[in-house]
């Protein structure tokens, strides 16, 4: 893996969230990973951030609660039976890492593996929750039939790593 600038990300972003996913982790002497398809990159505060949305229920959420970095993993199609797995099962139940045969490193304090094309690492600055008094379109709510609202992780982009 090399490391690069955030500016320097040639893949489409939008593509890569949506369409091919990515797991978000957190933690390091224990540490957890799921699968999403919700996030956004950008730039605010004089900073290239990237926000991820992490329901109270998972067990991720423990993990970003806790934890001052964490990582936006991204992987080729190959490894599409291995993220449908990590979204589909709790860390709390079985090692998903072992189970996806990844190997881990930790790099800034933050879950890392060998087998990505690209990950993000950030450094937490901003945490909320969704309010659904502020959703504008009604159609919105349709994504929250049991009312469990995402609490929003902005993290400046501390790292980027990208295969060579």
């Amino acid at each position: 893996m090399k490391e690069i600038n955030a500016s320097e990300i040639s893949k489409n972003m939008i593509q890569m969230i949506k369409k091919d996913w990515m797991l978000v982790g957190a933690g390091e002497d224990k540490f957890n990973m799921m699968t999403a398809s919700w996030g956004m990159i950008g730039h605010l505060w004089n900073k290239d951030v990237m926000n991820v949305y992490i329901r109270p229920q998972r067990y991720t959420y423990e993990f970003m609660e806790t934890n001052d970095t964490f990582s936006c993993s991204f992987f080729d199609d190959s490894y599409r039976d291995a993220l449908k797995l990590c979204g589909s099962k709790s860390g709390r139940d079985i090692d998903k890492a072992e189970a996806c045969g990844f190997t881990t490193n930790f790099i800034e304090h933050a879950p890392v593996f060998d087998q990505t094309v690209c990950t993000i690492i950030c450094r937490k600055i901003a945490v909320y929750d969704i309010d659904p008094s502020q959703f504008i379109d009604a159609s919105i709510d349709k994504n929250y039939p049991l009312k469990d609202y995402h609490r929003v992780y902005t993290g400046e982009i501390i790292k980027v790593l990208v295969k060579d």
